[in-house]
């Protein structure tokens, strides 16, 4: 089952604007999201940059938000837990490559059949690992950032 990503901000595989970036006020983007099936007890969303020179960055890092929110406004957390990014704290980190690269950032929604087991600041990893075997659908929007 697949589950459809968008944002008012940027269309899939379009830039993302700067105020979503460390270059302006680095909050999160606005999203919606259709097609969380109804078994769904949590929602997961993930952001991450592949293109990264030190391998995959963790920008954003998002659980236990319920099943029944249907998108998240900007700069807000919908009423789920933050985990830890590769900035090293808890919330969201906008892009930031390195000057003179483009580089895409992943946002990944997973729906699951059961509430994370974890505390506040949950890295990525920890996120994965108890969502496995769990995940009911997903679905992800594609931004673009350049410096």
């Amino acid at each position: 089952m697949t589950i459809q990503i968008t944002s008012t901000a940027f269309a899939e595989g379009d830039k993302i604007p700067p105020i979503y970036t460390c270059d302006d006020k680095n909050v999160s983007p606005p999203l919606t999201w259709t097609g969380v099936p109804n078994e769904a007890v949590s929602l997961v969303l993930i952001m991450d940059d592949p293109d990264a020179p030190s391998g995959t960055w963790v920008h954003w890092v998002l659980y236990n938000i319920l099943p029944d929110v249907t998108g998240l406004e900007q700069g807000t957390a919908g009423g789920g837990v933050e985990g830890k990014n590769d900035f090293g704290r808890s919330g969201y980190g906008g892009p930031c490559p390195p000057r003179g690269s483009t580089h895409r950032y992943f946002l990944k929604l997973y729906a699951l059949d059961k509430m994370l087991n974890l505390s506040v600041g949950a890295t990525k990893a920890q996120v994965e690992s108890e969502m496995g075997g769990h995940v009911l659908a997903q679905g992800q929007l594609i931004g673009k950032y350049g410096r």
